[in-house]
C-alpha cells in the first residue's frame, strides 16, 4: 500500500444514497470514497440487507476496498462530485 494515502478507521452507511462512505487522506487532501450496497453484494457473494449487514461486511473486505481506493485515487478516476465510487 502506498503510504502516502491513509484510510482511518471510520465508516458510515448512507441510507438515502444506499453507500458506505469513508475516507481517505492523500496528500494532507480528504478523499471522500463510498461502496455500494450491490457492490458489497457482489464482493460477498450474499444478499445484504441491513445497514448493519453491509457495515459488517465492509469491515470483512475493508482491505480489499481500501486497496482498490487507492489504485483509483492514484489514476485521479474522481467522480465529478470529487470523491471516489468503488466499483471491483
Amino acid at each position: 500500500m502506498n503510504q502516502s494515502i491513509l484510510f482511518p478507521d471510520i465508516q458510515d452507511w448512507n441510507d438515502e444514497r444506499k453507500v458506505i462512505c469513508f475516507p481517505a487522506q492523500s496528500s494532507g487532501a480528504l478523499i471522500e470514497c463510498s461502496v455500494s450496497l450491490s457492490q458489497l453484494e457482489i464482493i460477498s457473494g450474499r444478499s445484504l440487507q441491513t445497514a448493519k449487514q453491509a457495515l459488517d461486511t465492509f469491515s470483512e473486505y475493508r482491505f480489499d476496498i481500501e486497496e482498490r481506493a487507492e489504485e483509483l485515487i492514484e489514476q485521479e478516476a474522481f467522480s465529478a462530485s470529487g470523491s471516489i465510487e468503488i466499483e471491483l
